[in-house]
């Protein structure tokens, strides 16, 4: 059925427009893909559509809700912090790629690159890319995880993923907290926790 297909694109878009690390789409998406005896590779390229709308849509409204809640000097690092970054060129293309094939929540990168208004078409590719790569993986492996749905749910509690969900949370810190300006021209370390209007 269609709307079967409806539910894996609103899982995951809600699961990705949220502002702060948030299980991963594809915990939406294998549960619905073996509920309901779905095509693994619509699931993917429904799934990941919707995974890119709501990233998208992330990117977007960042940087309003970054002026109502952050001074404007954090606003400037962060916009810094992302000039550099367009520096980089096709070097960040790849660590954007290399970060979205890993286990780690990607709402970090999507915060940093909204709140320095960086063109979401200037990540989403190579998010794109490595987003399709890992959920193929994990929709592959949907029957294996359903089959073994208690070790998953220990290995959901696991130290990892407890782990991979700090260093999300630890990420955003960084982002907020950090003085990028004296980091990068001054190569100096300084935390400033006076950031909220």
């Amino acid at each position: 059925m269609w709307w079967h297909y409806l539910l894996v694109f609103a899982g995951a878009f809600l699961f990705d427009v949220v502002p702060f690390p948030f299980p991963p789409a594809f915990s939406v998406m294998v549960p619905l893909q073996l509920a309901f005896g779905l095509d693994p590779w619509l699931v993917i390229v429904v799934g990941v559509a919707g995974s890119i709308l709501g990233r998208y849509l992330l990117a977007l409204y960042i940087p309003l809700l970054a002026d109502k809640i952050f001074k404007a000097k954090k606003n400037r690092e962060v916009q810094f912090l992302g000039q550099k970054m367009k520096e980089k060129g096709w070097k960040s293309q790849v660590v954007i790629l290399a970060y979205s094939l890993l286990p780690l929540p990607t709402t970090p990168l999507f915060l940093a690159g909204g709140m320095a208004r960086i063109r979401p078409m200037q990540i989403i590719p190579a998010f794109f890319v490595g987003k399709f790569i890992s959920d193929a993986l994990v929709i592959h492996m949907g029957k294996f995880a359903y089959d073994n749905f208690d070790g998953m749910v220990s290995a959901a509690l696991s130290w990892k993923s407890i782990g991979s969900l700090m260093l999300g949370l630890l990420m955003i810190c960084a982002l907020l907290f950090i003085d990028w300006f004296t980091l990068l021209e001054k190569k100096k370390l300084t935390l400033n926790f006076r950031i909220w209007k």
